[in-house]
């Protein structure tokens, strides 16, 4: 539900039966923008193996379900400057999907005989979010193995930061230890 400033409620459904009369009152019209299915904010949290170019994202994307692609955009780094960016999946391509909580891991088909295909994890606002967002992936079948579900994964740049972090830290308290003996050996 809805609440507009003046204190009036809508619903969901009704803002969408709203928009598919504003649709075919401009059903003539040439739009350039493709329908989209729905938008969803997420961020992609690993992309493991090769086939399509996708950008390393920093932060939030919008995953964009259209009527036969996939869309994410976002910002990426390249070279020294930031820019906005988008890459599009042809929703045929997407063959698997599993979820887990919040994260939605989909297996993408290789755009080309040289690819291996590729698997990209989104982190999706919620698990109901990543629910819906697998619902309008059209032909797609559940991973292959127990059940389709995904164990949780953290992303691996966050798993290295933490190695880096536990091995500074015991170099830190093995660096006081000596200290501390240096020190009492000398007083």
């Amino acid at each position: 539900v809805l609440i507009a400033a003046d204190g009036s409620r809508t619903t969901v459904a009704q803002l969408i039966g709203q928009t598919r009369g504003r649709e075919d009152a401009t059903a003539g019209r040439d739009s350039s923008f493709p329908a989209a299915h729905a938008t969803f904010p997420a961020r992609v949290a690993q992309v493991d193996g090769s086939g399509f170019e996708i950008p390393r994202f920093k932060g939030d994307v919008e995953a964009r379900v259209q009527p036969e692609v996939l869309r994410i955009a976002g910002r990426f780094r390249q070279g020294l400057r930031w820019k906005d960016g988008r890459i599009k999946i042809p929703i045929k391509d997407v063959v698997h999907t599993r979820i887990a909580d919040a994260q939605v891991e989909l297996w993408l088909r290789p755009p080309g005989p040289e690819g291996t295909g590729q698997r990209l994890v989104l982190e999706m606002s919620s698990a109901s979010a990543g629910r819906e967002f697998i619902g309008l992936l059209p032909g797609t079948t559940p991973f292959p193995g127990p059940g389709g579900v995904a164990a949780p994964r953290r992303s691996s740049l966050a798993s290295g930061y933490v190695l880096w972090l536990a091995l500074a830290s015991v170099v830190l308290v093995v660096g006081l230890m000596l200290a501390v003996l240096v020190y009492r050996r000398l007083h």
